[in-house]
Formats: structure tokens, C-alpha cells, sequence
């Protein structure tokens, strides 16, 4: 990947999961947030397999890539993203979007536990401001009565989130090393991790519909094709070029515009606590990135 891809890559990144985080505030209401999930990546899956099948790219996986793909449908598209829309109902949206940004740092743990990834001392110093400003946010918000309908429980949901997400990327980096091409492991990875959440869905009986209003509707199509299809294919494509700690950090990019979205549409509130925590992880992420590779 070249550097001027790569860093256009992780802007588009930045940009369209910084408004996704307030679009998914589109999808709470009348709908299930499991249903709502259910259509995100079922659409989503659709259109990447229909890709893959125009621009011929095979979808056959092994064994291997096929389990590797499971782990990480049941992480990333599954449980992940459940606790996300749980988390959206009880904090701002961007609140949630800055907590993602310790992802950085739980990469860097567990790639280094799992799978004896190694990295530079000022890597592991990005990460630990970044966790450190996510830490000053989280408590700002939970010492906050009108953050939200419980703020402490909506952080604790985040958190959930990105601990089962860093899961998702590990199952992604074993897909990578069993050989499987990134678009159509991502497509079986968003199509197995739709099918749980069907399936809980069935067991726990909840209402399959879909609100008819341009809201929803607009939104389902902005997080399925934008949030979705483009930003994971290209999340996972700089991941297996440059390091999933370096690429989860377009986590850490997106909290500005995450705000800025939050206080426009949302009417939220930041105050200091917040913007040091913003200011600790946008330091964070300029360290990982100028940190060498080892």
C-alpha cells in the first residue's frame, strides 16, 4: 500500500465513522437494536459479495479462513456492535467514539499476548495517553447527571465493545495469516456475525420491522454502504498492510468530527474533562503513528 493511498485510506475512515457513530442515534426507537443491526450488515454483506462476484474475486474460504471468519463476524459485527447500540442509548454518540479510541491500545495487548507481536516503547506510550484521555472523558461522563439516561452503564457498554472488538481483530489477523482475501473474508466475516444476531434475535422473540421514515432509512443506508461495505474494507485493507494497533487508531481520528456532529444534532455538551481526554488521545495517536515499526 502506498503511503499516499494509506493516508487517504485512513482519512475516509476517519470522516465516515465519525458520522456513523450519530447516524446509529437514527436507528434507536421503535426498532429493535438488534433487528436494526441485523439489516446494517445483512445489506452490507449482500453488496460485498456482490462485488466480489463482478470484479471476480473468488469466494471459496478454507476451513481455517472460514473459522477465522466466524471468530471474527461473532466479534466484531455481532457482539461488538450490540453493545455499541446499547451503549448509544444511554451516552452521546461521541462520548462513545472517543472510548473507542483505547481499541489502540487493547490491539497492542493482545497481538502481544496471542500472537507475540512486538512493538516500539513510543507505540505503547501513544496507547497509554490514548487510554488515559478515554479514562478522563469516561469519568467526566459518569460524574455528569445529564450525560444520558445512565452514563455509567452506557461507558461500561463502550468499553464492552471495544474489548470484544480487539477480539474481532485478532480472529481478522489469523484470516490474513491462513491466506484469505480481505474483501470476501470480510463479507463472510459480516455475514456470519449477521446470522447470530438473527438468531438471537429469534430466540428472544423481538419484532421484525423497519421504520418507514427517511431517518431510518437514510441512516440504514449511510452505516450499511459508507460505515460498512467502504470503511471495513478499507479498515481491514490498512490493518494487513501497516499493523492492526496503527490502523485501529483511526478511532482515535474520529472523535473530533464524532463531537462536533454530537453538538450539532444531538445538542451535546462537552466540558473540560472532555476536551483534556480529546486533547490526551489526539496525543496519543500522533505518537503510535511516528512510532517505528519492530
Amino acid at each position: 500500500m502506498s503511503r499516499p493511498f494509506a493516508i487517504a485510506a485512513i482519512a475516509a475512515c476517519a470522516l465516515i465513522w465519525g458520522t456513523t457513530w450519530y447516524a446509529i442515534t437514527l436507528q434507536l426507537g421503535p426498532v429493535d437494536s438488534v433487528v436494526s443491526i441485523v439489516w446494517r450488515f445483512g445489506l452490507a454483506a449482500v453488496v460485498l459479495f456482490g462485488f466480489c462476484a463482478a470484479t471476480r474475486r473468488p469466494l471459496g474460504l478454507t476451513r481455517p479462513q472460514h473459522m477465522a471468519a466466524i471468530g471474527q463476524g461473532a466479534f466484531v459485527f455481532a457482539v461488538s456492535y450490540g453493545f455499541v447500540y446499547a451503549a448509544e442509548g444511554q451516552v452521546a454518540s461521541a462520548v462513545v467514539a472517543v472510548i473507542f479510541a483505547a481499541l489502540a491500545f487493547v490491539n497492542l495487548i493482545l497481538f502481544r499476548v496471542l500472537a507475540g507481536q512486538k512493538a516500539a516503547p513510543a507505540a505503547w506510550l501513544g496507547a497509554v495517553f490514548g487510554v488515559i484521555g478515554v479514562g478522563v472523558l469516561s469519568y467526566g461522563q459518569m460524574a455528569t447527571n445529564g450525560a444520558g439516561l445512565n452514563p455509567g452503564l452506557g461507558v461500561a457498554f463502550a468499553l464492552a465493545a471495544v474489548m470484544a472488538s480487539a477480539l474481532g481483530n485478532w480472529f481478522a489477523w489469523r484470516s490474513q495469516q491462513a491466506g484469505a482475501p480481505v474483501l470476501p473474508a470480510t463479507a463472510w466475516a459480516m455475514a456470519n456475525g449477521t446470522a447470530m444476531l438473527a438468531v438471537y434475535g429469534l430466540a428472544t422473540g423481538v419484532t421484525w420491522r423497519i421504520e418507514p421514515t427517511p431517518a431510518y432509512l437514510l441512516s440504514l443506508l449511510h452505516l450499511s454502504l459508507f460505515g460498512s461495505v467502504i470503511a471495513f474494507g478499507l479498515y481491514f485493507t490498512i490493518a494487513r498492510q501497516r499493523g492492526y494497533a496503527l490502523a485501529s487508531y483511526i478511532s482515535a481520528l474520529t472523535p473530533p468530527i464524532a463531537m462536533l456532529v454530537s453538538v450539532l444534532f444531538e445538542g451535546a455538551r462537552f466540558g473540560w474533562s472532555a476536551l483534556i481526554g480529546l486533547a490526551l488521545v489526539l496525543a496519543g495517536q500522533v505518537m503510535l503513528i511516528r512510532a517505528p515499526k519492530t
